[in-house]
């Protein structure tokens, strides 16, 4: 793990802001991400600290060129989010810490709003923003946290049914509104928050950490927010659009892990069980599709290449490999 030796701070009183990016192989985006910032200016005592997931494409050292205000940490293998985030606030120094997506862009005065939010809620642990497509369009950024009727039955549906406990992103709130969980593309959280109830659980790689956390805080005592006036720009996905296959995979198996934590072995069996039958589904109907003629052959064929790599990885007995993750002795 390397970080450049005058960026160290250590001890002293921790006030101000910590803004906290993780990058893997978003090199460009990452670049336009802190120009973003500074840009758009920062709050007073604000730090900015990015860890180089492993990156191999220069990422470490074109920070350092362009915005030495910039501390970063660099570490030779990607060791996920959890475990990137979680180095980051064990050398931050702010009250707050805001992780933010290498891709995703607060508008101005949008950081300003969320701290705000926090400075004048006490009991708040966690809150996050509204994220928006690029052309505007609101995304999925707050929610309930998983269940068996959320993975697995249509979310429209059960918007449909049940509006009030799974609201829709068509219809965002006019104001600040307490949930169950945030994404983590654009989430603040009270240092006061994550020294009680510990720092993200590092047993998850990528997905669902943040909405563990929010759990966690919540069973605490803290309260979880969403905060629509503070708006950003999410572009989504971007490094992990050259290795879907695993990317989903790695999703799976979160969701896994999240069960067997939060809902118990019971019901992680039926999901398990719920959710092969479904991929098998999914499977046979992306290869029917994939040869109807058309625009979107191409897109199903791929459809069908990733189904059948999750159908396979649950039929081997879901190995850790397969994933984003590296297998036991790799990392």
């Amino acid at each position: 793990m390397r970080e450049e030796p005058e960026r160290i701070c250590e001890g002293g009183e921790k006030k101000g802001l910590s803004i906290i990016l993780v990058s893997f192989n978003t090199k460009e985006l990452t670049l336009r991400c802190l120009e973003n910032l500074f840009r758009e200016g920062l709050p007073q005592g604000t730090e900015v600290l990015v860890v180089d997931n492993g990156s191999e494409d220069g990422t470490f050292e074109a920070i350092g060129n362009e915005f030495p205000e910039v501390r970063v940490f660099h570490s030779e293998v990607n060791l996920g989010f959890a475990r990137a985030v979680n180095l980051a606030l064990s050398h931050s120094r702010g009250s707050y810490a805001l992780l933010l997506n290498t891709d995703c862009f607060p508008q101005k005065g949008s950081i300003e709003r969320l701290l705000l939010f926090m400075e004048r809620n006490p009991g708040v642990g966690i809150a996050g923003g509204a994220l928006l497509h690029p052309d505007g369009r609101p995304q999925n950024c707050f929610g309930r946290a998983p269940t068996l009727a959320t993975e697995l039955l249509p979310r429209g549906l059960l918007e449909i049914t049940f509006p009030s406990r799974y609201p829709s992103k068509r219809r965002p709130p006019l104001g600040p509104v307490s949930v169950e969980s945030v994404v983590g593309a654009f989430l603040m959280v009270r240092r006061d928050a994550w020294e009680q109830v510990g720092l993200m659980d590092e047993g998850f790689f990528l997905f669902l950490e943040e909405t563990d956390w929010c759990l966690r805080m919540r069973k605490a005592g803290w309260h979880v927010y969403h905060v629509p006036e503070a708006k950003a720009v999410h572009i989504q996905g971007q490094s992990m659009r050259t290795n879907l296959k695993a990317a989903r995979i790695e999703f799976y198996r979160s969701r896994y892990r999240f069960f067997l934590i939060h809902r118990g072995k019971g019901q992680l069996a039926l999901l398990f069980v719920g959710l092969l039958i479904k991929g098998f589904v999914n499977w046979i109907w992306s290869a029917i599709l994939s040869w109807v003629p058309g625009r979107n052959t191409d897109r199903w064929r791929e459809r069908h290449r990733v189904d059948g790599r999750i159908l396979a990885w649950h039929l081997m007995g879901c190995p850790r490999g397969w994933g984003l993750c590296p297998a036991e002795g790799e990392s």
